[in-house]
């Protein structure tokens, strides 16, 4: 029996499959507020044993992006609650991934008042696009305060009784990519000598304060955590002590069981390969439920699922392409091949016209 298709179990809820949707900046949001398009995407792909969301602000600071949504207004917890009803009635659970963007950001993007803030005045190498003015250069963030830090853990937490109040079955923790909490345990954005930078207890002490936070708001059976050790994703260049920075980290979050860990791999992309050692670690050290991503297909899936690598598989473009992927793995079907022109353009092309099997 495929274990690809068979349910699962992550804290008190059942999956139907142990496929993953994973999350996926798509840009719909007009208003940085869910909308009645984004009901329709979500519900499409509600086959999916678990679906995780696009990353959604806990604060107006975090977003850098064009039209990506948050969940800190009562509009925004409204408008959310449609999509989470639309994909229970599909058959999937549904988390909200937390996402503050810290330096990875513009003030064009950002709504009146809001900062581009980072753990230290450090600019990103590259450029960001904005609808405003097109591409303009990552521009130097503001160095947070203690007291901008603890604002921001207490949003997080704030966001994470939102996404309940929204219908959301969990939340996960973007601790991954270059956003906000990466920069703070990466070494070349964290410059910091108070309590916060330096060692990497000091440099992890925030990525823990906000799973903290987070677990005695909503019950750290409902949280998870995704991480991209080994990723380059804006300039977070590699280092020495990487593996074994993260096998601590791996470590100090099994002793706050979290439901679970998700780690990304971006080498189908391009990007440096996470070490099968890096992924073996995370396996014995963290009790909890261990969610792998990167360029899987369905015969890899279930070999590593077989292989007790991990416990379920996340799986990115090949959704944005096929609503109806777990049909098509399912029975080998043809997959649609994804358009990667129309990632982030707003509308419905590219993003719910992919056709599904009849």
């Amino acid at each position: 029996m495929s274990l690809l298709f068979s349910p699962a179990t992550l804290g008190p809820i059942t999956l139907q499959n142990r496929m993953v949707m994973a999350p996926m900046t798509r840009s719909r949001a007009t208003g940085n507020i869910p909308n009645a398009l984004m009901v329709e995407y979500y519900l499409q792909r509600s086959s999916a044993g678990l679906i995780i969301t696009e990353g959604t602000s806990s604060s107006p600071n975090g977003l850098g992006y064009p039209r990506i949504p948050g969940i800190f207004t009562l509009a925004q917890v409204e408008e959310w609650r449609a999509v989470t009803d639309a994909v229970h009635k599909g058959g999937a659970k549904i988390f909200l991934q937390l996402m503050h963007c810290g330096r990875i950001a513009h003030p064009l993007n950002l709504p009146p008042g809001g900062r581009v803030i980072a753990p230290s005045a450090v600019a990103a190498s590259g450029e960001m696009y904005t609808d405003a003015d097109g591409l303009k250069p990552f521009p130097l963030p503001e160095a947070m305060s203690e007291e901008d830090i603890a604002d921001a853990v207490a949003e997080y937490a704030r966001a994470a009784g939102n996404a309940l109040a929204a219908g959301f079955d969990g939340v996960e923790l973007h601790a991954a990519n270059g956003y906000l909490i990466e920069q703070f345990i990466r070494p070349n954005s964290n410059r910091r000598s108070d309590r916060y930078g330096g060692s990497l207890e000091n440099r992890a002490r925030f990525l823990f304060e906000v799973v903290e936070a987070v677990s005695a708001a909503i019950g750290r059976e409902l949280v998870g955590i995704r991480l991209s050790p080994f990723g380059v994703f804006n300039d977070m260049p590699l280092y020495e002590k990487m593996e074994e920075e993260y096998t601590w980290i791996a470590k100090e979050l099994n002793l706050m069981a979290p439901a679970y860990l998700h780690l990304v791999d971006h080498s189908a992309m391009g990007a440096p390969p996470v070490p099968g050692t890096m992924k073996a670690t995370f396996r014995s050290e963290f009790k909890g439920v261990l969610i792998l991503s990167g360029g899987y297909d369905a015969a890899r899936a279930e070999s590593d699922l077989a292989g007790g690598v991990c416990d379920l598989i996340a799986v990115g473009r090949p959704f944005i392409a096929n609503p109806d992927l777990v049909r098509r793995w399912k029975t080998g079907a043809p997959l649609n091949t994804p358009d990667m022109d129309t990632f982030y353009i707003p509308g419905e092309k590219g993003y719910t016209d992919y056709p599904a099997l009849d």
